[in-house]
């Protein structure tokens, strides 16, 4: 034995002898204890996800937030690097997730997210920017969530094992920017945005959200729009204020816009178009 690989086993013997092996088995039992109240307390296909054909489930959002209540953590996050190019229309975000027991860090976990990656590639760039942060994000705290009690036995996070759920991440994160912004690759409509297509034919989206076939991120985008409109016909201070008539305006004239204005809130919202122009959607691009 060579006098380096004999220093080597020394060391690690001497690290053995340092280890209180009683200890070890009692925190081995209290940390299988820990993965058993997870397994029982998380549900499938929302904690978690079965994929068939992998080892593991997948962990994700709704479980990592449970399991840090489990051991009563908090977590903390820096975007550790971050690309904006707006003349190329690239957007990367790499965030790092930090975990605390009484102000003590537990340990830590990274995710990243670009807006090349194959579920964002064909999509505009510039509105999914912030889908992209809000995913690095996620991707950070699950990857921190599965170090403590050595919970990757149980879960994974393998970006080729989370195929089926990369869909789910997208609805998850969608604003009414990143539903306006959603392209249709079918139909008449094929190559313009959900925004675009509502400004021009809205009972074609309800139509198509209708539609068994059609896809789901699809229908959650049109609902999340629809919604959105409906938040801001119900806070009415977020919209434009009508234009100031002309100082020349008769007080006749001024009496009968003051009527028609009335008798417009009294209509039912089927109206929105008149009262939130293209500018005021929640989804304007």
């Amino acid at each position: 034995m060579s006098n380096l690989a004999a220093s080597q086993q020394n060391s690690s013997l001497s690290l053995i002898d340092s280890v209180d092996v009683s200890a070890v088995q009692t925190t081995l039992a209290k940390i299988n204890q820990f993965q058993l109240v997870v397994q029982n307390t998380l549900k499938a296909n929302h904690d978690y996800g079965i994929i068939p054909g992998t080892s593991k489930p997948t962990l994700l959002k709704p479980g990592a937030e449970k399991i840090q209540m489990l051991f009563g953590v908090t977590s903390e996050y820096e975007v550790v690097e971050r690309i904006q190019d707006y003349d190329k229309g690239f957007f990367a975000f790499t965030v790092c997730c930090r975990i605390y027991k009484n102000d003590m860090k537990i340990t830590e976990g990274v995710g990243h997210c670009n807006t090349r990656e194959k579920k964002y590639v064909k999509q505009d760039p510039y509105s999914m920017a912030n889908t992209c942060l809000k995913m690095a994000k996620k991707r950070a705290q699950i990857d921190a969530t599965l170090t403590i009690a050595s919970l990757s036995e149980l879960f994974t996070q393998d970006a080729e094992d989370m195929q089926g759920y990369l869909q789910k991440e997208q609805i998850e994160t969608m604003t009414p920017q990143d539903a306006g912004a959603i392209k249709l690759k079918f139909g008449k409509h094929k190559g313009k945005t959900l925004g675009e297509i509502y400004r021009s034919n809205k009972d074609y989206l309800e139509w198509l959200a209708g539609q068994d076939r059609t896809d789901a991120a699809i229908k959650k985008a049109i609902e999340i729009m629809f919604a959105a409109v409906d938040e801001k016909r119900s806070n009415p201070k977020q919209q434009k204020p009508p234009q100031q008539q002309d100082r020349g305006q008769t007080s006749k004239g001024a009496n009968s816009k003051k009527s028609m204005n009335n008798n417009m809130e009294n209509q039912p919202f089927d109206n929105e178009p008149f009262v939130i122009s293209d500018e005021d959607l929640p989804f304007n691009l």
